[in-house]
Formats: structure tokens, sequence, C-alpha cells
């Protein structure tokens, strides 16, 4: 498949300061495909973003579009479009002319133009609303007109920074979806960042995580999800997030504490280590008799319960998701039993060192 962005070592260095924004950023984007840079607020997601677009310098590394080194390409000469966090309409504008703008500005024909808004209009459903200004648009709308720019450009990669952050929970889990119908229907080339893991997971084709200046991973959401790299990524993937527990190993077993030890059949040195189990991973008993476990508090949420719970023996709070036929309140004493699957990280490094996908055959948490 052709690769429309590739990206060699890219680094990125302001001349006030010696830390790198980005280091030496490796990554290919293939044609057609919605690719989502995903990482907490300050990583550099939107810089990396600013960079391919050109509206801000490459330090170091190489830049390609469609083949092309384009480092030093000027940003019109790009064949991007790019759609920003806030909607950048011109206010006094109605929305056909929002749409028009650009393609007025680089003189095409009158036919042409209106060719390209009213399919642009068409495409984000908002033909009827193409004389009203945008104070009288909802966000959802002021959004939608926002793509209808970058669809009637014709550019086949759309550069999208947040594109959703500002809506309401409802309207972006519709926009979402909306958007993504909207790229396959296009066949346009994506590059969409964002801090919210929701949108990575049913978004992207592949995601790539930035933290701490460099790529910790790049991958589909499903492997980045079960095969996490790091603890960072493990920790940012999964809500609730993922416990991270410190443990000792000796004797073939983690030992958490006292009641709570998870046997593997590898061999690794003694010493500490620390434990990743997903909240929907831990088998409970809601049971007095062997219990370990005392619950903080309990949350109902339709189809699961969401629970955090103390381990009598030492303390560690753990997060715990639910079936919602279990009969769980605060205060309960629970027994945890095993954990259907578990990751040891290097308690130093935060490297993954082990992915235990079988876990509850041979992990077993005993009361004292």
């Amino acid at each position: 498949m052709p690769m429309a962005i590739e990206l060699q070592d890219i680094t990125k260095v302001y001349d006030d300061g010696d830390q790198p924004v980005l280091s030496h950023v490796n990554m290919s984007v293939n044609d057609g495909e919605f690719f989502v840079i995903v990482g907490p607020s300050g990583c550099g997601k939107s810089t990396l973003l600013r960079m391919i677009a050109g509206l801000i310098s490459i330090s170091s590394g190489k830049l390609f579009i469609n083949g092309t080194q384009a480092n030093d390409l000027p940003p019109k000469d790009r064949k991007l479009s790019m759609v920003f966090q806030s909607y950048a309409l011109f206010p006094f504008m109605n929305v056909y002319d929002n749409v028009a703008f650009g393609l007025k500005a680089r003189k095409m024909s009158e036919k042409e133009v209106k060719d390209r808004v009213d399919h642009a209009l068409d495409m984000v459903n908002l033909t009827k609303f193409a004389k009203r200004k945008p104070r009288a648009l909802s966000g959802g709308q002021r959004q939608r007109v926002a793509l209808a720019r970058a669809i009637a450009s014709d550019a086949k990669v759309c550069l999208m920074d947040e594109p959703l952050s500002n809506l309401d929970a409802q309207l972006r889990a519709r926009m979402r979806l909306e958007l993504r119908d909207l790229q396959k229907k296009l066949g346009l080339t994506v590059i969409y960042v964002t801090h919210d893991q929701v949108e990575a997971m049913t978004m992207a084709d592949r995601v790539m995580v930035l933290h701490d200046h460099k790529v910790q991973q790049l991958d589909t959401p499903i492997n980045i999800y079960k095969n996490p790299k790091n603890e960072f990524v493990a920790q940012f993937f999964g809500t609730p997030q993922i416990n991270l527990l410190s443990a000792n190993f000796s004797n073939r077993e983690f030992k958490i504490n006292n009641s709570f030890s998870l046997p593997v059949r590898r061999q690794f040195d003694d010493g500490q280590y620390t434990i990743g189990i997903r909240p929907n991973e831990f088998n409970v008993e809601v049971t007095q008799k062997g219990s370990n476990a005392r619950t903080r508090e309990v949350s109902y949420l339709g189809d699961k319960t969401v629970a955090t719970a103390e381990i009598l023996d030492g303390g560690q709070i753990v997060r715990l998701v639910l079936n919602n036929q279990v009969d769980i309140a605060e205060d309960n004493l629970i027994k945890i039993t095993g954990a259907k699957q578990f990751y040891v990280f290097d308690s130093k490094t935060g490297e993954v060192l082990f992915n235990e996908r079988e876990a509850n055959l041979n992990a077993t948490i005993t009361a004292e």
C-alpha cells in the first residue's frame, strides 16, 4: 500500500531550550488510513501535526508526502487540509461563504467553487444551513462546516487537531461515527490528534502513543490494549485504569502481600516487580469466608459495577469492574481468587516483561 506520509527521525528543539519537544519520531501513514496520534497534554501531538502541515519548522529528520521530501515545502504546496480544535470560521460570513473562501482565494471558477461547496455541504448534511451565520449553528454544526471546508479543498490528506474536544459527550460520540464514515466514503487519509483514548480506540486503524517526547508504541488499537509495551501505555488505555501493584518474585510466584500471590511458569530474577491487572480481569467472590479484601466504593453503571477495594493485608487499593449481576455494596467483604490475565513490568524502566494471557489456569490468591 502506498504511503501518504512518512516521518524519519523527526526531532523538534526550540531555540530557547535544550530539551527536545519531540525526539526521533518515526512513523508512516498509509494511503486511505485513519491514523491517530494520542497522548497526554504537552507530549508534542499538536507540534508534530503542525510540522507535517508546514506551520512549524523541523529541527532534524525527514518528512515525505506521497514519496516527495517536504521539509522545506510551503504549506500551500503540501496539498493537505487541516481541521482545528477551534472551528476557525468567519463570523460575518454564512456557511456557504466560509466553505468557499479558500477556493475563491485559489482563483477557481465560480462553477467549480459552487460544485465543490455544494458537494461538501451535502456530505456533512448542511445543505439547508448554507445561508446561516455560524452564530446560528450548534457546536456540532460548526464543526461540520470546518469539515466541509476540508472536504471542498479536495486534498486527499486531512490533518485534524482535536476537532471534537469542544463538543459535549453525547454529540462527540455521534460525531466520531459520522467522521469515520465520512473518511471511508471520501477515501481520505486522516492524521487525527487527540488526548482521548476512547477516540483513539474507536476511530483508528492504527494508533501512535506519544509520551515523554518519544513514541511509546505504534500498533492497532486492540494490540495496544492487549499488548502494551510499558506501564504508561497500559495505564493510558482502559477505563478504569489498570491496577499497578508492587510485588516480590521468589519461588516462581509474584507475592503482592501475604494473601495475594500469582504463580507463573517462567523464571524471573528474585526481586521487586510491578504487576498490572486490569479491573475486569479479577475473579471475585462476595463472601466472608476466606475474604481478603473489603469494598470501599461501589458504582452501578447499568451493565457493569465499578468498585474500589482494599486488600486486607497490606492496604493496597484495587479497582474492580464486575458483572452487574453481582450483589455487592460498600464495606462488603470479598474474596479475590485470581486474575484472568496480568502483566509484569520492570519496576525501574516500566517496560513490559511478561504478559500472562491464561493466568486463571495457574494464578491463585489465598487468604491467610
